[in-house]
């Protein structure tokens, strides 16, 4: 295996010194569905060191499409994405210490694994997460890559602490978003573009060619023929509670997550969003059509599901009749509201 490498190394900006690197540098990945196992197996065969992977759920058949590290057996035997993804990567790259942990990624129980972390890079699919994510960025001086795709639009920022804004101050509050890969579908190669620009930016953090990083926002429409970039530096915000002069980490704090409720006798879970908010149930109702039946009223919109009713009012609560299980009520809330 001595010339693994080769090809890559003799890319002139990563050269020996920065394959060097790159061996001794851990990355952490969250979320292994379409852009985290995307973004793991590219890490892995450019030779990283180290990789952790966090992800919550397991391989389904829908899967298949567009997260190429899994397979058939995999969403036949419902394996944790996490467990497929390590197993996986380690048939691709024996030299590599892969770490699969299945878990729901939250404030509460994510601090423990930032201690030696080089790069974090963004596979997940709601912005309660990367929230999170930001502020355990700021809070420990690394360097994260968002990443977001949907339809065959994506998207891409670094976020390096303390020199460029962070996601606090592009978004300000978590932004409710009403399209999903449930609700508009996806496409293979928005996802296998946003990989590209994710893992590219994270060889650049790992080799420390920090002067080569994007400073722009990336979006692009591969449908639509479309491509974005934009300076935002002027975003960043003195007194950005995730990244200012007097940071406070406001996602890592209870009162700022999305807040779960478990109704008593009513085979029901309530899901509260972490700001308030107005939601347009009209704009709702035309996404959730394809979904099952849908009636509204001037103050909430209720969608019949093959096996839950999913009630969404105007204020942002959400509540998912016919289950106990916050897990499985939390998977159904962000695959068809973000």
């Amino acid at each position: 295996m001595d010339n693994r490498y080769e090809r890559q190394i003799l890319f002139n900006r990563i050269g020996d010194l920065g394959q060097s690197k790159m061996r001794n540098k851990h990355v952490l990945i969250v979320g292994a569905g379409a852009l985290g196992s995307s973004s793991a197996e590219a890490l892995v065969r450019a030779g990283i060191g180290k990789l952790t992977i966090i992800d919550r759920d397991y391989v389904e058949w829908s899967n298949l499409q567009r997260q190429q590290l899994y397979c058939e057996e995999d969403a036949a035997q419902k394996m944790p994405k996490a467990i497929a993804a390590k197993n996986r990567l380690k048939r691709i790259n024996s030299e590599a210490e892969i770490i699969g942990i299945v878990m729901d990624a939250r404030s509460d129980n994510l601090d423990f694994i930032f201690q030696d972390i080089d790069v974090i890079v963004d596979g997940t699919d709601n912005f309660d997460i990367r929230f999170i994510m930001n502020d355990f960025s700021q809070k420990y001086g690394i360097p994260w890559i968002y990443g977001s795709c949907v339809g065959s639009f994506g998207a891409c920022y670094t976020i390096i602490p303390g020199k460029t804004p962070c996601l606090h101050c592009l978004f300000k509050k978590v932004p409710i978003s009403m399209v999903t890969c449930d609700t508009a579908g996806i496409i293979g190669p928005a996802v296998q573009m946003v990989a590209a620009y994710q893992v590219t930016e994270a060889l650049k953090v790992l080799v420390e060619d920090y002067s080569s990083l994007r400073k722009t926002f990336l979006s692009f429409d591969l449908w639509n023929n479309q491509h974005t970039s934009i300076t935002v530096d002027h975003a960043k915000m003195t007194n950005c509670d995730s990244c200012g002069e007097s940071k406070t980490f406001p996602y890592l704090s209870f009162e700022n997550q999305t807040k779960l409720e478990i109704l008593c006798g009513r085979n029901t879970v309530q899901i509260r969003p972490s700001n308030n908010v107005k939601l347009n149930l009209e704009e709702i109702d035309k996404l959730f059509l394809k979904h099952g039946k849908v009636e509204r009223n001037p103050y909430l919109l209720s969608c019949q599901l093959k096996e839950y009713r999913f009630v969404v009012f105007k204020d942002g609560r959400v509540m998912i009749h016919g289950t106990n299980n916050i897990q499985e009520a939390k998977k159904i809330y962000h695959s068809l509201l973000g």
